[in-house]
């Protein structure tokens, strides 16, 4: 029986990279009709802002909308769990019809009436810029009159993509950067850790390497955020960056107004975790840090590397395909893969740039297909053709892997693993290899045909 062919659109051919010289777009309007991967800036927004666990968050728009993007990060919260409610006002077609504002207002005041937050968001939907309510002036009502931030994050979803969305949630969380007591005073050794979420836990992790070192954390953006941290947000001295594509518009505007650098940095997989504590070290240039750094680096390589033996025996020579939504993340993959003893065909993320395609390219191995915005017939198409044995992706890849009959691994922000640190690699190796090594595999009509 012959294999069906899958052709890439003609439009589309110029974001694909299968081999040779290099030559690649990116940055580009998703195509019309090809139903990208990508999702609403409304939804990038709460990706972002939905963490800050002190704040209440509602969505000005129909309840569809809320409920799409309820608990859509596994944050962890070691306090307050006010982000875990999701709040909505949802608008009906008489509100569409007379205008929401009244609505807004009585929703918002009675939820900082009963359960006193530290700060609102209040998100507005599609709907929302179709009819101009104007958010804006009942946030500044309601924030007079409760005396706390009341911040409208212009997030209507057909603003763009996700990385819209991204922009919005950074430009208000801004608006409350630099409202402590001494904004100018700068806390010594210290770091703002920005762009992780502490999905399962991961900010603890990484924050407990940092001050194991010597390194001050001032605040999280926006992993178990609170919002007092992050007023003190400008006094930290560095602002380390790990989801460049979610954050790193707030890192900019901290940049500019409060002269903080920017350095960026993953914690997934040995050497980039590694990397990104010895980093930190040498910005301060602090031989004592360097020393912590070297100490807290041994201590747990020491405790991992016995553990992974047994699984690089198991996945050596195996194939990979990832996809996911910031190229940076993709390139601690291949690594982390590699040094599983696994090798990866397919790589390519939602918002990377063609510099980023281009490191991608220079450290996969020649023939890797790398994709930028790619859609679902892309992906079943190099996955069948490369024949894959581990798709790592998010939540929209999972049906792909699984109708191909392709192990999955969940790498984007709805697991419930921590998978970032030291520690993170050793649960990384497990989860790849009870995926690829299942034995419900052989029952696939893919892996028949292959043998």
């Amino acid at each position: 029986m012959a294999k069906e062919k899958i052709n890439l659109l003609e439009k589309r051919k110029a974001q694909v990279h299968e081999g040779g010289e290099f030559a690649m777009q990116a940055e580009k309007q998703s195509l019309a009709g090809a139903v990208s991967q990508r999702s609403c800036s409304f939804c990038g927004s709460r990706v972002v802002l939905y963490p800050i666990a002190d704040a209440i968050h509602i969505v000005h728009g129909p309840i569809g909308c809320a409920s799409y993007t309820w608990d859509i990060r596994g944050a962890l919260s070691s306090g307050p769990e006010l982000h875990r409610l999701s709040f909505s006002t949802d608008m009906q077609e008489r509100d569409v019809i007379y205008g929401g504002e009244g609505k807004l207002y009585h929703a918002v005041s009675e939820l900082i009436d009963e359960y006193k937050p530290a700060a609102a968001f209040i998100y507005s939907t599609c709907i929302i810029g179709v009819i101009g309510d104007d958010v804006n002036a009942v946030c500044k009502k309601v924030q007079k009159e409760q005396g706390i931030p009341v911040i409208a994050v212009d997030s209507e979803g057909f603003k763009g993509s996700k990385k819209e969305g991204y922009k919005a949630a950074c430009q208000a969380l801004f608006k409350i950067v630099g409202e402590d007591d001494h904004p100018e005073k700068k806390v010594p050794n210290s770091i703002n850790i920005m762009g992780d979420f502490n999905l399962a836990g991961e900010i603890w992790i990484i924050k407990d390497y940092y001050e194991r070192m010597g390194v001050n954390v001032v605040c999280t953006v926006s992993g178990d955020g609170r919002i007092d941290d992050i007023r003190k947000a400008g006094r930290a001295r560095l602002n380390i960056v790990q989801c460049s594509g979610s954050v790193i518009n707030l890192a900019k505007m901290l940049q500019e107004k409060h002269g903080t650098p920017i350095q960026r940095a993953s914690y997934f997989g040995i050497e980039d975790m590694s990397k990104a504590l010895y980093d930190v070290a040498d910005f301060f240039d602090d031989d004592g840090m360097r020393r912590g750094a070297q100490r807290v680096i041994k201590e747990e390589v020491a405790k991992l590397m016995p553990q992974l033996e047994p699984y690089r025996k198991d996945l050596k020579g195996k194939k990979a395909a990832v996809y996911t939504g910031g190229a940076f993340k993709v390139f601690s993959l291949v690594r982390s893969l590699r040094t599983l003893g696994m090798d990866v065909v397919v790589a390519g993320s939602q918002t990377g740039t063609v510099e980023d395609y281009k490191l991608l390219t220079e450290l996969c191995d020649p023939g890797t297909v790398i994709l930028d915005d790619t859609n679902p017939l892309e992906l079943a198409k190099y996955v069948k053709e490369k024949d894959v044995d581990l798709f790592i992706g998010g939540v929209k890849e999972r049906p792909i892997a699984y109708k191909l009959g392709v192990g999955f691994c969940d790498h984007n922000h709805e697991r419930k693993e921590a998978l970032a640190g030291f520690i993170g690699m050793v649960n990384f190796a497990k989860e790849v290899h009870s995926s690829v090594m299942s034995p419900v595999w052989q029952f696939a009509p893919r892996r028949a045909n292959r043998n």
